[in-house]
């Protein structure tokens, strides 16, 4: 049985999808209720959990008990190259009076756990916690042994997990530099994962690779580009710029900035991306057609039929007339458009749209 577990743990390495039922099997060898793991660094906390365990795991973590309890601080101090149980890090009576203990846990029919912390190369950390009911009563001495003797290979695909993540990330940023496309992976704290040469050579007099983010050398376009990212954390929010202008300057075209959310597997905690940043020149050939500003700006095609018209320096009334609807209309989608390129006048839409430098505000 043992041996069989330990063959699924390396599939889960490289098949997220099998992390779940290898964590019940993780929990039949705690004899406990579920197993959840999770992936911590960098303030971003990211989870899996057993069948039984995912509506209590998502309670846990929107009740904010990460921050309200010191459950996980003490597991860390306890630096033990295994798993430890709760007896190991409270006293009975701190227990009794612990909140994650007396709110949050026994109230569920639980109370008693082990659980165990796997730094990795990169600076994160692995947590497996195998969390069992209260009347289970405390985990046993031999209990904890069978759990060590996995966590080993629980490491080891850790680690085999995270290395195929970066793998991942380098060859979306190589796949797009093979069709010439500038482009970078960002991280959950929307730092430069992985960028490819392309985009590399527009470093540092477009793009920026800083510590807190990445960063665009124009401070306009880098203000909408925070912009973009505050709202990327919201995952609930689809709204917001999500293609940014940069003016054209004597010795480079205009540019625009493209952040695309990563929509990862569901059970992928180790894969630490959450946008690809892709750079593409604003070249007059390119945005002539409604459907290609469309696809550039993230405008509705009504919103890109008004750019292309703009871009042709059309009047507000010529454009009512030739596409049969109102004027106010006209300008409803004009004032969508124009927060959606970031740009505040026609003239400056005009321009941008045009391929040229985009006019001083």
């Amino acid at each position: 049985m043992i041996e069989e577990l330990i063959d699924r743990i390396y599939e889960a390495a490289a098949l997220p999808e099998l992390w779940p039922a290898v964590l019940d099997e993780l929990t039949n060898v705690g004899k406990g209720h579920f197993t959840a793991l999770f992936t911590l660094g960098n303030g971003n906390l990211h989870w899996v959990a057993s069948k039984e365990g995912v509506r209590i795991s998502e309670e846990y973590l929107a009740q904010g008990w990460p921050q309200r309890t010191d459950r996980m601080d003490r597991l860390i101090a306890a630096r033990h190259a295994g798993f430890v149980g709760d007896l190991d890090v409270y006293s009975l009576e701190e227990m009794d009076q612990e909140p994650v203990f007396t709110e949050f846990h026994r109230p569920r029919g639980l109370g008693w756990g082990a659980a165990t912390v796997i730094p990795m190369p990169s600076g994160d950390m692995l947590i497996v916690d195998v969390e069992r009911r209260f009347e289970t009563g405390p985990v046993e001495p031999e209990t904890v042994q069978k759990l060590d003797t996995l966590r080993p290979h629980l490491a080891r695909a850790g680690l085999l997990s995270a290395r195929l993540a970066l793998e991942r990330a380098r060859f979306t940023a190589l796949a797009l530099d093979i069709i010439g496309l500038p482009a970078a992976v960002l991280s959950h704290d929307y730092r430069l994962l992985n960028a490819n040469p392309r985009l590399e050579a527009m470093m540092p007099s477009v793009v920026l690779d800083r510590r807190q983010r990445v960063a665009l050398a124009d401070q306009s376009a880098d203000a909408l580009l925070a912009a973009a990212l505050m709202r990327l954390a919201q995952p609930t929010d689809a709204g917001g710029v999500r293609s940014i202008p940069i003016a054209a300057c004597e010795d480079r075209p205009p540019y625009i900035v493209h952040v695309v959310p990563v929509r990862r597997a569901a059970n992928d905690v180790f894969y630490n991306a959450s946008a690809v940043l892709v750079v593409t020149p604003v070249v007059p050939a390119e945005v002539a057609t409604a459907e290609v500003l469309q696809g550039l700006f993230d405008l509705t095609p009504a919103e890109a039929r008004v750019a292309r018209s703009i871009a042709e320096r059309q009047t507000i009334v010529s454009i009512a007339a030739t596409l049969g609807v109102s004027r106010e209309t006209v300008r409803t989608q004009l004032k969508a458009v124009l927060a959606k390129t970031g740009t505040g006048r026609q003239g400056d839409l005009a321009a941008l749209l045009a391929g040229s430098r985009i006019l001083t505000k």
